[in-house]
């Protein structure tokens, strides 16, 4: 908002982009931190926590129609302590208070409103209210509060309550073993959700879950399973060819409104780009399709060009809106688009949709595609690599023009959580596709983590921006490195990061590992104290921290010949194991690891001086039943021990300890893995 003339509140003083663009609203917001709690107890009022991100459409609205508005913030500022939240930047306050308005409401979101009382005990909440609506509630809250103070303190400890029970894990006994079987009604329920035609499920909004797919796609090609092979290619596809797919500038937007992919929620996250890349590099090595590079080399210029910092960190998000509309930044109109490209103009018609289908809405077009270049180029005559360069003439004259135009708000801070997922597919594509570009940018991207944002004693801060590292790290920021700093070891045979990933699982065992219950704490023991320590399970659009530390455990614990880790690894799958079934995706990186533990796993160890070629030879293909080790010289790693023959480069394929006769070439050693 326009800030001249009108007096800064607390939040001028954060580095949030979220947070600062409340800065100058009228509401008296206050940071979360002890001075709030404190002031909400000494004038004994309730508390509001308003949670949102900047990237949030209907943050945005809200803030506008009544966080903006002098006589609605008079009564906030009256009645209540006031909090503003960057759910990126807290998502251990979002978990409590998201957690508190699902119990009460049965639904979710952002932004996410929610009353307490001045110790941060809920007794209210919700998500978007109408300004009316927002005023009402505010009066009726305020009555309630002073009035009737011993029910609203009894239904919020009644609630609170809940919130502590509410997704707490039991150990279980360690499963004897993990069968694909357990797999089965799950995957049943599944596939009646499929969207044959578009596919995705059968319902909108979409969001493409890279996770899910990437399940999907293990378990297709370890169970030879048609039906969802096909399926998992056709919503590759169609995500691909669709509006929520930026066909001039790479990248893709949060979700899709409809069932066909085509109109977009217009935000770009870099959590979803980060594992999107991944997912495509990994549906490429198993079937060759040349747009899954295409979607990988686009997303990549993208994140290398709009969401790289000077210190390498990778910003956090692109608003949806720009200048106040929705998608103003991304859609064109015809006139437009004819007067840009001339003769070219026919063929960008074809290619993107200028017509009925890519139609949107106010004489926009959303550019979206619906056939392969082999086709449209038999249409207009041409061979598919006159084709493709005429694409990309028009291409860049379009992103030549876009770039003209008003962006939409970028949220510039650097998490390290996210960073960790960007990082790890910027080595995995380089691992399979051999750009080096793509492992320069892992490399220095891993150096901001080590310089910036690793702390003295070892753990990690959260968030960073313009040289100000901040919060202390969650359980998301430790899993998400590690298996960062894994896929980077793999891709450059330096064991010093996998000396870190070591390292940091062994700070995470120490400060959030939970021996009750086998599980991990979001929170380190460290933090202050919330309301409730919450313990993440579930699998999302970000996998749960708890099953990314599940797969490193399983991991680690092979490399290093760590049982305790593998232990602890079966007992965190044998606790969700009988959850799986019951809604398959919301536990899919949980079903990859049982995956991997019901089927032959491979360790497979390239000692030599041509360690990293062999393995990048290897990478051609799809093996998520393989964890590979590499190494040019002698290695004191258990795996690769011994395995060192001076001026040879040799391939051990193990498994449980036990080697087949090593091989020197790659097709040898796929030979003798089993998938």
């Amino acid at each position: 908002m326009n800030s001249s003339n009108k007096a800064a509140n607390e939040l001028i003083h954060e580095t949030s982009p979220y947070l600062l663009q409340h800065a100058y609203n009228p509401v008296n917001w206050l940071p979360w931190g002890k001075e709030a709690l404190e002031k909400a107890k000494s004038e004994n009022k309730a508390i509001l926590i308003s949670i949102g991100y900047s990237a949030c459409h209907w943050c945005h609205v809200m803030e506008h129609e009544s966080f903006e508005d002098s006589l609605v913030a008079k009564i906030m500022n009256e009645h209540f302590i006031c909090i503003k939240v960057d759910r990126e930047e807290r998502p251990d306050i979002d978990q409590v208070y998201m957690n508190a308005v699902q119990l009460m409401t049965g639904r979710g979101g952002w932004p996410l409103n929610c009353f307490a009382t001045p110790d941060g005990k809920p007794f209210y909440g919700g998500t978007y209210f109408p300004k009316d609506d927002w005023q009402n509630l505010l009066s009726q809250l305020s009555d309630l509060y002073q009035n009737q103070p011993e029910k609203v303190l009894e239904y919020a400890e009644k609630l609170t309550l809940g919130v502590r029970s509410s997704e707490l894990i039991e150990k279980q006994e360690i499963a004897k073993q993990f069968k694909n079987e357990d797999l089965k009604i799950g995957i049943d329920k599944w596939k009646a959700q499929f969207d044959t035609h578009e596919g995705g499920n059968n319902y909108a909004p979409k969001f493409p879950i890279p996770n899910n797919y990437e399940f999907l796609l293990h378990y297709a090609s370890a169970l030879k399973d048609n039906e969802v092979l096909e399926h998992l290619h056709l919503t590759l596809k169609k995500m691909a060819y669709g509006g929520i797919y930026d066909q001039i500038a790479g990248g893709f937007a949060r979700y899709s409104t409809d069932m066909e992919w085509k109109v977009p929620h217009f935000e770009k996250m870099l959590y979803d780009n980060a594992q999107l890349v991944s997912l495509y590099t990994k549906a490429y090595q198993a079937e060759k399709n040349s747009i899954y590079k295409h979607i990988v080399s686009e997303t990549l210029d993208f994140i290398a060009r709009d969401f790289t910092d000077k210190t390498s960190a990778f910003y956090s998000a692109y608003d949806a809106d720009s200048e106040g509309e929705e998608g103003k930044f991304y859609v064109w109109q015809k006139e437009e688009l004819k007067a840009l490209l001339g003769a070219d103009f026919e063929l960008a018609q074809h290619y993107f949709n200028i017509n009925e289908k890519g139609y949107w809405e106010h004489e926009n077009y959303i550019l979206l595609r619906d056939k392969d270049n082999g086709e449209l180029a038999q249409h207009f005559n041409l061979n598919e690599i006159e084709f493709a360069e005429r694409i990309q003439k028009i291409k860049k004259i379009l992103l030549t023009e876009r770039s003209k135009r008003e962006k939409p708000g970028l949220d510039d801070k650097s998490l390290t959580s996210w960073n960790a997922l960007m990082l790890k597919a910027y080595a995995e594509a380089y691992l399979c596709f051999g750009e080096r570009k793509y492992l320069e940018a892992a490399e220095k991207n891993a150096q901001f983590i080590l310089k910036l944002q690793k702390k003295s004693d070892g753990g990690l801060y959260h968030s960073y921006k313009e040289g100000i590292s901040k919060l202390n790290g969650y359980l998301e920021d430790y899993c998400f490195t590690i298996e960062a700093f894994i896929a980077l070891y793999q891709a450059t045979s330096n064991v010093a990061y996998l000396e870190e990933a070591s390292q940091l699982m062994e700070y995470s065992i120490k400060h959030f590992y939970d021996q009750e219950s086998g599980m991990f704490f979001f929170t380190s023991n460290e933090d202050e104290a919330l309301i409730a320590r919450k313990t993440e399970i579930s699998d999302n659009v970000i996998v749960a921290s708890n099953s990314s530390m599940a797969h490193s455990l399983f991991r680690l614990g092979l490399i290093y010949d760590h049982a305790s880790h593998i232990n602890m690894s079966k007992q965190m799958l044998s606790n969700v194991k009988n959850q799986i079934n019951t809604h398959l995706s919301s536990y899919s990186n949980w079903a990859l690891l049982l995956l991997q533990m019901a089927n032959p796993y491979y360790e497979v160890a390239i000692s030599g001086k041509n360690a990293n070629e062999k393995l990048h030879e290897l990478q051609q293909s799809y093996f998520p039943n393989c964890l590979f080790l590499v190494s040019k010289e002698e290695s004191t790693i258990p795996l690769l021990e011994n395995k060192f023959i001076q001026d040879k480069t040799m391939i051990y394929v193990c498994e449980n300890k036990v080697c087949q006769l090593p091989v020197e070439n790659p097709a040898e050693a796929i030979k003798q893995i089993q998938f």
